[in-house]
This record gives C-alpha cells, sequence and structure tokens, in this order.
C-alpha cells in the first residue's frame, strides 16, 4: 500500500456502515487468530522455501490489525479483545508438518480472495474501499506464492483432467438434470470443481482438527472438535465417492502430517474459534456448489451436508458462549431494553 493510500480520509463526517463495521469487526477477530497461528508457525517451520512465505502472511495480519486499531481508536469505537499472545505458545512442539503450513496458507489466501470481493460491494467509504482493494491484491499474491510453491515442491492438488469436447453440443432432454440411478449422467466440469474443492476444504480441516483434537484440554473441547473431524471424513468419503463413480481421483488428506504432539500450541478458545471459523467457510462452499451443480441428487447431497455442518455451527456457538468466549457483534439497538415498563 503506497504512502497516499495509507492516508484515511481525514475531513469527514461519514459514520462506517454495518456493511463496513461487520468485515472490519468480524476480520479482526481472523486476522488476531491467524496472527497467533503463523506467530506459531514461523517459530517451527524449517524449509527456506515455506519460511518467507509464513513471514509474508504474518506481516499482512499485523497490516491488517495497525489499520483496524487506528480507524477503531479514530472512530471512537471499542476494539475487539479477539485474540493475543496469551492464546498461542510459540515454544510448544512441532504439530504440523512444512507442507502443511504451505497448504494451510494457500487456503489463506483462498478464504482472503473470497471474503475480500464480496465485501468491497458493500463499502461505500474511500478509506475502507482503498483498504479492501489492498488486501484483495496481496490475498491473490499469498495464493501465488504458496500455490507456486506447493507445485515446486510437487505438492500442489490438482483437479482431475476432463477430455476436451470435439464440438458444441447442446443438452437433448430434461434427465440430464435428474441424477436418477440408471439415468444418472456423468458429471459436468462444474460439478467437478466444487467436489474437488470441498474434499480439499474438509481435508484441511480434517487435519487441523486431529491436531486441535490431540492437545485441547477441555474436554467438551476435544469431543466437539473430534465431532467435526468425524463429519469432515464422513464428507471427504462422500465427495469422493461421486467422483469415483465417474472414474475420477480424488485427492488426497493431510492426516500424517500432524506429529504426535501432547502439548497445546494454542488456547482452547482460539482452537474452538478456528473450527467455528472453518465450518462457517464450509458452509459458504457447500452454497457455492450448490448453486454451481444441475444434477439434482448432488443438489440434494448439499442441502443434506449444509444442514449437518449448520447444526454443528450452531453448537459451536453455544459452546463459545457457555465458555463466555464470543464477543458480541455490533448490531441494531436492542429496543425492547429501553423500555420501562
Amino acid at each position: 500500500m503506497n504512502r497516499d493510500e495509507k492516508i484515511m480520509e481525514s475531513k469527514h463526517d461519514i459514520r462506517l456502515t454495518s456493511g463496513e463495521l461487520t468485515p472490519l469487526w468480524t476480520g479482526y477477530q481472523g486476522d488476531s487468530m491467524a496472527n497467533c497461528v503463523l506467530k506459531y508457525f514461523l517459530n517451527k517451520v524449517e524449509d527456506a522455501e515455506v519460511k518467507p512465505i509464513v513471514e509474508y502472511a504474518l506481516g499482512l495480519t499485523e497490516e491488517h490489525m495497525e489499520f483496524k486499531n487506528s480507524l477503531f481508536r479514530n472512530e471512537k469505537f471499542p476494539i475487539p479483545l479477539a485474540f493475543t499472545d496469551k492464546d498461542v505458545n510459540i515454544d510448544a512442539p512441532r504439530l504440523f508438518s512444512d507442507g502443511f503450513m504451505l497448504l494451510y496458507l494457500r487456503h489463506m489466501g483462498i478464504a482472503g480472495l473470497t471474503a475480500y470481493s464480496m465485501v468491497l460491494a458493500s463499502s461505500s467509504r474511500k478509506d475502507i474501499r482503498v483498504f479492501f482493494n489492498h488486501n484483495l491484491k496481496t490475498a491473490a499474491e499469498l495464493l501465488e506464492k504458496a500455490t507456486t510453491t506447493l507445485q515446486s515442491k510437487g505438492l500442489l492438488p490438482r483437479s482431475p483432467y476432463i477430455p476436451y469436447p470435439d464440438s458444441v453440443e447442446f443438452v437433448q432432454k430434461e434427465g440430464w438434470l435428474n441424477g436418477v440411478l440408471g439415468d444418472r449422467r456423468p458429471l459436468n466440469s462444474s460439478e467437478i470443481t466444487h467436489l474437488f474443492l470441498n474434499i480439499m476444504t474438509n481435508s484441511v480441516g480434517q487435519a487441523l482438527m486431529l491436531g486441535f483434537s490431540q492437545v485441547a484440554k477441555s474436554k467438551e473441547v476435544v469431543e466437539y472438535i473430534l465431532r467435526g473431524r468425524d463429519i469432515s471424513s464422513k464428507h471427504i468419503e462422500v465427495f469422493s465417492s461421486v467422483l469415483r463413480d465417474d472414474k475420477l481421483p480424488a485427492p488426497m488428506t493431510w492426516e500424517s502430517d500432524i506429529s504426535n504432539s501432547k502439548e497445546a500450541p494454542f488456547s482452547d478458545k482460539l482452537m474452538l474459534y478456528h473450527t467455528v471459523f472453518l465450518t462457517a467457510l464450509g458452509l459458504g462452499n457447500y452454497g457455492a456448489a450448490l448453486a454451481g451443480s444441475t444434477r439434482r441428487d448432488l443438489a440434494a447431497l448439499y442441502l443434506r451436508l449444509t444442514a449437518e455442518i449448520g447444526t454443528y455451527a450452531d453448537d459451536g456457538a453455544e459452546l463459545l458462549i457457555k465458555n463466555k468466549w464470543m464477543e458480541k457483534m455490533p448490531g441494531a439497538i436492542e429496543r425492547d431494553a429501553l423500555l420501562s415498563v
């Protein structure tokens, strides 16, 4: 970000709208969480090609938090407590391999591209648009760095190859939509892509939750994270079986990249929040897959799995509230609470 872009609007009476406050507030929670994770990664990473990418991503989280801290102070808006150095132990033994760290960084870039492109549509103030435009560019750069390095190491998962068509074709019958046994057309490229991406995101979550479940202290948190790991494993198998039905390969999982350490690098609060955060991302991915799949059996599949992880996310929110770990998001005035009768 250049000097002019860093200068916030100095003369304005424009308050932040709800569409701007939401990504700023939730983004602060996510950046502070990622900051803790990346500090731990940086203290453990050994690969000379991976370390600079961890440093780059860590620098982005610090840049984001510095901007938001300054903005919130200027707006006289309370700075969220979120996550601090109390939520990370960088000296805990290695829990994740360097290869998994690199995959995690790639998914950070993907999540950033998705989030920042959406929040730009709800942002009207110039300084906020400049900030999110910059974040969109740096998320793309993080994705590029991580993808290039994964590829050079032979670790980049690729979606399945399909043959090029010989000519333009049109759908000839309504049964093309059905997906009923006996009359099921092959998967199209959009459906294959979404299945592949949802296997990948679930495999990242599966491995993270495996590691978290080994080191979390609270029995309730461990049980919740294990339940999430099992849901991810089941969904990976469901999506992989759909690909295998059309003789297409499914990507590998990453559970073997988790060590046997029992010492927690993160607080239970952070690991629970991270698990719920991943679940929310999964809900968004399934919604996109539902919109991008025209076979009716796949639509029904995504609706069923969405309901399952929706319930899981709700249970996670209840556990955060029970432990007094969920900060209240800014919202409309509770008018009924102001009544004197």
